[in-house]
């Protein structure tokens, strides 16, 4: 089966660090997969590493810089971002 491939090493680290901790922690191979994904992509999104817009900026309440901001504020809180407004 081919390798992943998000852009980067960095998000391909990431993918591979977010598949094992779910697998680690009792989820299956296809479960570990889809969430790695799925959470690489959306830090991609964010960071805004991929042409395409963002959910939040689709929605129009955030800018680009705004959801980095919460993406670093989540780090801080310790995964738990605060509600925004």
């Amino acid at each position: 089966m081919a390798q992943r491939s998000f852009g980067s090493s960095k998000r391909n680290r990431q993918y591979e660090k977010i598949k094992r901790s779910v697998k680690s922690r009792g989820g299956g191979t296809r479960a570990a997969k889809r969430i790695a994904a799925a959470t690489t992509n959306r830090t991609r999104r964010a960071r805004g590493e991929v042409k395409g817009r963002s959910k939040a900026r689709r929605k129009g309440n955030r800018t680009r810089r705004g959801a980095q901001s919460s993406m670093r504020r989540a780090g801080r809180k310790g995964g738990r971002a605060r509600k925004s407004r």
